[in-house]
């Protein structure tokens, strides 16, 4: 049992924040090594990838970039700490998951029949949200897209992770669309993401309740 008093110390928001980094990288590896579909970020990503034959890393990095300073603008004020620490996450978590894709690859989990697929998929999902809990709580440093749906939801929507979530989906959704209207063809979108974009914040909202429940939200900005 890990005590309150620990866990929102600086020491244990470090250490939550550091577990938090392997499990989105982790289950957000699953998700992709099963092809059913990934959170709708990932897919905008791989859409636009494919349509600009731009390297996927490149369009993560970029996105990344795009968000940060998006976030920035709904903060009202220029914060060059929480840019760093937006551009600081990006590079570590994309080569942790690039590794643990690798190896879900090796394990044959594309060769998994469907049925397998989807669940695995949807375990995934759900590990990927519990992380988001995790170090939106600990709020030391964000994935730019994992922080623009909880400025949202604090600054804006009265601390709904629900409608922030769906708010946050819309341009990642809209670039999706976009590519799919120029190439005729989905890319990086299955199942999984249209299961991503109605059940992530609900998912978010049951981890914050029950997934290291010690951990409290540290809050960095005022209504």
């Amino acid at each position: 049992m890990v005590s309150t008093k620990w866990a929102n110390s600086l020491r244990g928001r470090w250490f939550f924040f550091g577990l938090s980094i392997l499990i989105n990288a982790f289950f957000n590896a699953l998700t992709v090594s099963t092809n059913m579909g990934s959170g709708i970020w990932t897919a905008s990503a791989v859409s636009l990838s494919k349509w600009t034959s731009w390297s996927l890393g490149n369009i993560l990095f970029l996105e990344g970039v795009s968000v940060a300073f998006t976030n920035l603008l709904l903060l009202g004020r220029f914060d060059y700490f929480r840019l760093i620490r937006n551009l600081i996450f990006i590079t570590p978590f994309s080569y942790l998951l690039a590794g643990f894709e690798v190896i879900f690859v090796h394990l044959g989990i594309a060769h998994l029949s469907l049925f397998w697929r989807c669940i695995l998929d949807m375990i995934g999902l759900f590990g990927v949200a519990a992380a988001v809990s995790l170090y939106q709580r600990a709020n030391l440093i964000l994935h730019p897209t994992d922080d623009l749906p909880y400025i949202l939801r604090f600054r804006f929507l009265h601390g709904s992770p629900v409608w922030s979530q769906w708010l946050s989906n819309v341009p990642p959704l809209a670039i999706v669309l976009l590519t799919l209207l120029f190439t005729h063809h989905w890319y990086g979108f299955g199942l999984g993401t249209i299961y991503n974009v109605i059940t992530q914040g609900y998912l978010i909202g049951w981890s914050d309740r029950h997934v290291f429940a010690a951990l409290h939200h540290h809050l960095d900005f005022k209504n």
